[in-house]
């Protein structure tokens, strides 16, 4: 079972590729921080430093300016997620994030699909806000209960 969220960026693919691999960009619009460039094979750990929180992640692929490939654990499972990035024309880019490892039997996965899918169109609205406007205030105003 998957989970696919779908934006336009009004950007070209190098910038939208870039606000992800980019240690320094990330924390612009979705961790707090990133602990190096992500690239096939790295173990990258994000903060979150709003919530005290940390997660490593393990690229798995990066392809340049097309797709980022890594697992991670949530909600206590190894979820595998595909950002894709699919150039539009010179200044629009297709943001595409799958991810995948939803255990279907499990009696919470509607409030999982859900709070995930939530998560991921936050992160892509303040990925939107930060490399078309350089808004980057968007991601530390998340309430979480």
């Amino acid at each position: 079972m998957n989970n696919l969220t779908k934006f336009i960026i009004n950007k070209p693919v190098n910038e939208v590729f870039e606000a992800f691999v980019d240690p320094e960009k990330i924390g612009n619009f979705w961790f707090s921080s990133s602990s190096d460039r992500w690239e096939t094979g790295k173990t990258i750990t994000l903060r979150y430093d709003e919530y005290n929180a940390k997660i490593d992640i393990k690229v798995l692929e990066v392809r340049l300016n097309e797709k980022i490939i890594f697992n991670w654990n949530a909600n206590g499972e190894g979820h595998l997620v595909t950002i894709s990035l699919m150039e539009l024309d010179h200044a629009r880019t297709l943001i595409e994030v799958k991810e995948e490892g939803f255990n279907e039997n499990d009696d919470e996965v509607a409030f999982q699909l859900l709070d995930n899918k939530e998560g991921w169109v936050f992160m892509l609205t303040c990925l939107k806000g930060y490399v078309e406007n350089g808004i980057n205030t968007l991601r530390t105003g998340l309430a979480k209960d």
